[in-house]
């Protein structure tokens, strides 16, 4: 029994009634084809069962039509939504995602960056500024485009997309501290190569400075990032010596875990201690009581980065080096004045 031929580009165009140049634009500018020609072509490559030939494609074009994504961590929803909006933008102009996770660990955030390269990578989203120069280097040397998220930093040479960390947790602070808190604890991601979590304790710092309340009133336990992590860690900071009204976390998943060790040592929340998160994830609203905190803008964080990583390798223009999204308060039935 013969085997069947695999199905052509000029099967497609054939099928659909276009030229083969308009299958190809399809298949690597999706943005550049009307939406009537697009669905055409892309009903008859379902229907034909046609796969391009990537080599051919690489060499046409002189790229893979990849993206890299190294994020942190896998193993909670900090990233998802802001890279599931970057994912959906690379599609829509024809690209793929691969994404790596470096465990907030430098060495081996270093050693993807080089896997993705070496797998031809046309550029690479990166969460934070904190890495070494000679990573830089190394990718401008190879003429990688490279997007800097969940940091706003226009003091760099690199593209970056995102908010203050800084600026947003001062605000929330002020908050706090307008609700009569004056001895407040934090709980944070380990400020070791981590530039977010370092800003956003400089922020709650900033804020403490600038209403008079003494730094030594401040206690930072700093942890990896997980409920579990964060039930331990409240349990650890309400033994302090000054016991504290209020505690800030780092992100939604270890205010997660403090409030649900607070209600296991009989603690309410707000009424005997308040809680506070950042992120506004999905379980913030669902939570009980609901979580006070930082609303991020990481949809709009993850198309942005994907247009500006899109227009780089394809040789496009690109308006800003550095975008800054707003973040706002969320305050919610976990935050209460000192009693």
């Amino acid at each position: 029994m013969k085997n069947q031929a695999l199905p052509t580009l000029a099967d497609v165009a054939k099928r659909a009634k276009v030229s083969t140049a308009t299958v190809s634009r399809c298949l690597n500018f999706p943005d550049q084809v009307s939406a009537s020609t697009r669905d055409r072509v892309m009903s008859a490559i379902t229907e034909l069962g046609y796969t391009p030939n990537f080599g051919a494609r690489v060499l046409a074009a002189k790229r893979t039509n990849t993206i890299g994504a190294i994020i942190p961590t896998m193993e909670n929803a900090i990233f998802a939504r802001g890279l599931q909006a970057f994912q959906e933008e690379l599609k829509y102009h024809g690209f793929t995602l691969l994404v790596a996770s470096s465990s907030y660990r430098e060495e081996i955030e270093e050693e993807q960056i080089h896997k993705l390269v070496s797998r031809g990578a046309d550029g690479l989203l990166l969460i934070g500024a904190h890495r070494s120069d000679k990573i830089y280097k190394f990718l401008e040397q190879r003429n990688i485009p490279v997007v800097l998220s969940w940091v706003f930093r226009p003091d760099l040479n690199q593209y970056s997309v995102g908010f203050d960390n800084c600026e947003a947790m001062k605000e929330l602070t002020n908050k706090i501290i307008d609700l009569g808190h004056k001895n407040i604890a934090v709980i944070s991601a380990s400020m070791h190569n981590n530039d977010r979590a370092y800003q956003r304790v400089l922020g709650i710092k900033s804020a403490l400075k600038d209403a008079n309340i003494e730094e030594q009133s401040l206690t930072i336990y700093e942890t990896s990032y997980g409920i579990d992590e964060g039930a331990e860690a409240f349990k650890k900071v309400i033994k302090t010596k000054t016991r504290p009204t209020v505690i800030l976390c780092g992100n939604d998943v270890l205010a997660a875990g403090a409030m649900r060790q607070a209600k296991k040592m009989g603690i309410r929340i707000p009424q005997d201690i308040s809680i506070t998160g950042f992120d506004d994830l999905q379980l913030a609203s669902i939570v009980s009581p609901s979580l006070t905190t930082v609303h991020v803008p990481h949809r709009k964080m993850g198309k942005d980065a994907a247009q500006i990583l899109v227009n780089l390798v394809t040789g496009r223009k690109v308006k800003e080096k550095s975008i800054k999204l707003e973040t706002t308060l969320c305050i919610r039935e976990s935050l209460g004045p000192v009693k």
